[in-house]
């Protein structure tokens, strides 16, 4: 049963933490994203230990191009700083502020979705498929168990905005919003580990 809140003076400061059910759900996120760090950093390990295991065929330094995955990097990372700036806007009771800010995060979403399909097609052409070696399996793998929680994150960001187009800031959706941004952080501090650990190692030949 949630929390008798008094709102009759507005929202409180943290909406999304304000009631019973906005507190079990923020714990239960992190509890989550606990379980998905420890799964990744399974996938990590495996990639670590596989990336030499090329069999023959074209390793990632011979085909990655920084440049691009750069620009991937940049759109995650401002699509995280519009979620924050979105969140913010959020608990100012700027309903929306907070729909614009969240629009442009899925915006920055499908632009770096689109980059990844472009790579991988690129990655592809240039005989890297997905059972070509040990590497290219966990290469794929990793980066594209990413992708789709990317995908996901999108998915959610949209219902949530489909849903609650025209609610303004409530206290039943509050939360909502709240654990869709905390989760879409987690993705992409996960991008930037495989932006280290896969990309910058393979093009500093390690």
């Amino acid at each position: 049963m949630a929390d008798h809140v008094d709102v009759s003076q507005g929202l409180p400061a943290e909406p999304h933490r304000a009631t019973l059910e906005g507190k079990n759900k923020f714990l239960a996120m992190w509890c989550f994203l606990t379980g998905e760090t420890i799964m990744f950093a399974t996938f990590f390990g495996t990639f670590l230990g596989l990336r030499h295991q090329t069999a023959g065929g074209p390793a990632l330094a011979d085909l990655v191009a920084l440049p691009l995955v750069f620009f991937m990097t940049m759109l995650l990372l401002t699509s995280s700083l519009t979620s924050v700036l979105g969140i913010l806007a959020m608990k100012k009771n700027n309903f929306k502020a907070m729909r614009n800010y969240f629009v442009i995060t899925v915006l920055l979403g499908f632009g770096f979705i689109g980059c990844e399909i472009y790579e991988f097609y690129h990655y592809y052409h240039e005989g890297l498929g997905y059972t070509t070696s040990a590497f290219a399996s966990s290469f794929y793998t990793l980066v594209g168990l990413h992708g789709c929680h990317v995908l996901f994150g999108l998915g959610w960001i949209i219902t949530l905005l489909s849903r609650y187009w025209n609610a303004g800031v409530t206290l039943t959706n509050a939360h909502k919003f709240y654990a869709a941004s905390l989760y879409w952080h987690f993705i992409d501090v996960i991008w930037v580990f495989i932006f280290t650990v896969v990309y910058l190692l393979a093009a500093g030949g390690a």
